[in-house]
């Protein structure tokens, strides 16, 4: 009889101190994840393309007379400024004449001066006075004549900026439509790219980029989109970006393709990691954690993805605790021991 006594009181004793059966197995069944809070955080689209950078200005430098060149003012690559002389061609003959014209032009006026004293002074008629005006005149715009076609065998800088390769030499005869060089004002480069008709109305004056090169990796150019082509093109359907990105170290140059991502206006979202979603066929789920460590597999609808995160438009509500590793092993009830590290687990 005594044994059986003692017997029992090892029995409640063990009972009492590990719980029942029940209580047991669902602490062995619990699934260890790790979670995060949906709370509401700012967030900024982007629109990709690819496109091709272009000078804010450019031109191709030619000559307006047939000549030879006498003298080359510049080399490659060089920066040059507004009104810089390039290059001069042969203009002997045009001086000379120029000088003569200069000759006649100061004696015409002094005989014209000359006479309009003797007109005053009753001396001369006024008929004679009006001639030599005219012949004043006539030498005055031969004179002018001869002056812009020196300038024509005078090649300038148009604007400032830099000088492509050069194309001619001292002795080689041009004519118009001869290349001499290329020039290009880089210190601000035009970015053109095109973007589907869909974004249309998303896009406006203003709206900030960033913008990257095979050239440079890791690099990241911002700009601003500066105009938007009036016309959709009726075969691409796309429509014509041009926008401007600040260039002072001249690491851009025309022709060079570039990534460009046209940043929106942000706007506050609800998003989550993208391993918390579970892809079943076309539907979409996440684990949300009751108070009781449970878990309850809700469908959601899905916006836009962004560094690993995607946006949750429909089926979760700010606040709600997500599980993000574990899903695997998860069903819809299933119970969770939370493994998020603390600093983690407040976030």
């Amino acid at each position: 009889m005594r044994h059986f006594v003692i017997a029992g009181l090892l029995v409640a004793l063990t009972a009492c101190s590990s719980g029942t059966p029940e209580e047991a197995g669902e602490k062995a069944a619990a699934i260890p994840v790790t979670t995060t809070v949906v709370e509401p955080t700012s967030w900024v689209d982007s629109i990709e393309a690819v496109g091709t950078t272009k000078a804010s200005e450019s031109v191709t430098l030619t000559t307006k007379i047939t000549e030879t060149v006498r003298k080359v003012n510049f080399t490659d690559g060089q920066h040059v400024d507004a009104g810089d002389v390039l290059v001069e061609l042969t203009s002997g003959q045009q001086v000379a004449a120029l000088a003569e014209a200069q000759a006649t032009y100061k004696d015409a006026e002094r005989l014209m001066e000359r006479n309009d004293d003797l007109v005053r002074q009753g001396t001369v008629s006024k008929q004679v006075a009006d001639t030599a005006r005219a012949t004043h005149d006539s030498a005055k715009a031969r004179v002018a004549l001869l002056r812009a076609q020196l300038a024509d065998r005078v090649v300038t800088a148009p604007f400032s900026g830099v000088l492509g390769l050069r194309q001619v030499s001292v002795g080689a005869l041009v004519s118009p439509g001869t290349v001499i060089t290329t020039l290009d004002d880089i210190e601000t480069i035009n970015l053109d790219f095109s973007l589907s008709e869909r974004y249309f109305a998303k896009l406006t004056k203003g709206l900030e980029l960033t913008a990257t090169a095979v050239a440079y990796p890791g690099r990241k150019f911002s700009g601003h989109v500066v105009s938007v082509d009036s016309r959709v093109d009726p075969l691409t359907r796309s429509v014509l970006v041009r926008a401007e990105i600040p260039n002072p170290d001249h690491a851009l140059r025309a022709g060079m393709l570039m990534t460009v991502n046209v940043l929106q206006p942000a706007r506050e979202v609800l998003a989550v990691p993208e391993i918390a979603i579970e892809q079943v066929g076309t539907g979409s789920y996440v684990y949300i954690v009751g108070s009781d460590n449970t878990v309850a597999r809700v469908e959601v609808s899905l916006g836009e993805r962004q560094d690993g995160r995607v946006e949750v438009t429909r089926g979760v509500e700010a606040g709600a605790r997500v599980v993000v590793d574990g899903t695997v092993k998860l069903r819809d009830g299933s119970m969770i021991v939370d493994a998020t590290p603390a600093k983690a687990a407040s976030q």
